[in-house]
């Protein structure tokens, strides 16, 4: 689990549509302020775990602590069904 890795929503931009909250599968996010995401649980993120980051369709996302270059895909979620990076280590 992270300490100094967790997700910070961009409400000016963020949707409110739920997504990154209802696919979360490390609990971060809390149920039940939902559709609009609020991180309850950062030390539950993952480092290097950007599921939440892909799936968002506003580009809404970004991490405190993430050094890899990784961009918000602004709309285009990603392929791949779990969207994380951190490459089976954590999903």
């Amino acid at each position: 689990m992270a300490k100094t890795w967790y997700p910070v929503i961009d409400y000016l931009v963020c949707a409110e549509c739920g997504t990154c909250a209802a696919k979360c599968p490390h609990g971060v996010f809390d149920s039940a302020k939902a559709p609009s995401p609020v991180v309850k649980n950062p030390e539950a993120c993952i480092d290097h775990c950007h599921n939440c980051g892909n799936r968002c369709p506003t580009g809404a996302i970004t991490y405190v602590g993430d050094n890899t270059s990784w961009v918000p895909p602004h709309g285009t979620q990603k392929s791949k069904e779990t969207g994380c990076s951190c490459e089976g280590h954590c999903c």
